[in-house]
């Protein structure tokens, strides 16, 4: 017999709308290459930002920088930032999502501050909100090969364009 879930749950997390054109834009991109995108620097503006969990259920701050301006214009750059709670590392995780929580240049540096996982939510959707899909918020963003793992890219808000 199957289980009864409350998969409602999950539907106040999300947007439907949004949702809906995320999927209207992967079916008329399916069959699409996506270019790798190089190590380089790049103008940028936040398509989405959230707090979700990894595909391990651990927090994770997510958010995805379009690209502006070049030839990779329109292409997504990702930052994934994960926090284990149960990792001894969890200290320096939520140190650098607060490093790029604060190069984005919405909050006071002080201001942004980790009080607990619901608290991080709220900050982080107050942050989204301000600079998703806000042409005053552009930035010029590092993409570089991690030293340790050349699986990954490591992620650097340079400066707010004007």
């Amino acid at each position: 017999m199957a289980e009864n879930y409350d998969w409602g749950k999950f539907d106040k997390a999300i947007d439907m709308d949004d949702i809906k054109k995320d999927i209207k834009d992967a079916e008329s991109n399916s069959g699409t290459d996506y270019p790798e995108i190089p190590d380089d620097t790049y103008e940028v503006s936040v398509a989405q930002m959230e707090l979700k969990t990894s595909k391990k259920g651990d927090p994770m701050l997510s958010i995805r920088y379009k690209i502006e301006e070049g030839e990779f214009k329109g292409s997504l750059i990702f930052y994934n930032g994960v926090m284990q709670p149960a990792s001894q590392y969890i200290g320096l995780q939520i140190h650098n999502n607060d490093d790029m929580l604060r190069s984005l240049g919405v909050f006071e540096d002080d201001e942004i501050e980790f009080n607990g996982f619901d608290d991080y939510a709220d900050l982080i959707m107050d942050i989204a909100e301000e600079v998703s899909d806000n042409d005053e918020y552009h930035y010029e963003l590092e993409q570089t090969t991690n030293k340790k793992n050349k699986d990954f890219k490591d992620l650097k808000i340079l400066k707010l364009l004007d």
